[in-house]
């Protein structure tokens, strides 16, 4: 009886452990996926689509890994770094391609085989992101849509040990990046982002005071502000 109870607290050790190891690889995979083809910003869907294999097995290692939402910071992590990499799926299936709009159901329709379910952009965003974490609105500076509308993506992977680190950078780059946030004598022009999910940044007062907790240069108390036209051409790299 004590064996038996020793080997199954046992196999649960192991596969936790086992399980942390997979996490981890997918997390070490994906960083150097984006380290090998993301550069400024920007994507090199043309080197992706000649050769997807590296992307269809990241994408196979997401659908095999079940991650609780509890376990706060590499739930996030995982999703947000599941979400640029269907976009960059999705763009590549349709390369040659001006914008994502170009593709019919790009966020709401197609689906991907991630984390053991078919699931589109919009409700990896909607359902599983702000739905379990309605309080983080940084999510919107690390979902990266494919347009040059959104935030940049970076070169790197997002990683459970340095999510908020990496949440808090993105956020702050975004914000005082002029071509964001647009600075004018009495008027600031802001991200449709802000329009769109203008109740994630005003729960606890204004857009202003949202945007001036992470600006270097705040933008005055008095100040209109409007929102420019997204640019939805694709974030391309090109050589």
């Amino acid at each position: 009886m004590k064996q038996s109870v020793f080997l199954f607290l046992a196999s649960i050790v192991m596969g936790g452990h086992a399980y942390t190891q997979t996490s981890e690889r997918f997390f070490d995979k994906a960083d150097a996926f984006f380290k090998t083809h993301v550069r400024g910003g920007r994507v090199d869907y043309r080197t992706i689509k000649a050769d997807g294999a590296e992307l269809n097995e990241l994408l196979q290692m997401a659908d095999d890994l079940r991650i609780p939402h509890h376990n706060v910071a590499e739930f996030q992590a995982f999703w947000i770094n599941a979400y640029n990499l269907s976009a960059i799926k999705g763009i590549v299936e349709n390369y040659p391609v001006k914008s994502p709009l170009d593709i019919e159901g790009f966020f709401d329709k197609r689906k991907y085989a991630i984390g053991g379910k078919d699931i589109s952009l919009d409700e990896i965003e909607n359902r599983l992101l702000r739905g379990f974490f309605p309080d983080e609105p940084r999510f919107h500076f690390v979902l990266v849509c494919a347009g040059l509308g959104c935030p940049p993506i970076i070169a790197e992977a997002y990683r459970p040990d340095q999510l908020d680190e990496q949440l808090e950078r993105q956020t702050k780059k975004a914000i005082n990046d002029p071509l964001f946030v647009r600075v004018g004598k009495n008027r600031v022009k802001v991200s449709q982002i802000f329009e769109w999910y203008g109740e994630d940044f005003t729960k606890n007062g204004p857009l202003s005071d949202f945007i001036n907790a992470y600006r270097l240069e705040k933008i005055p108390d008095d100040a209109k502000i409007g929102y420019y036209a997204y640019d939805w051409s694709l974030n391309e790299w090109k050589p």
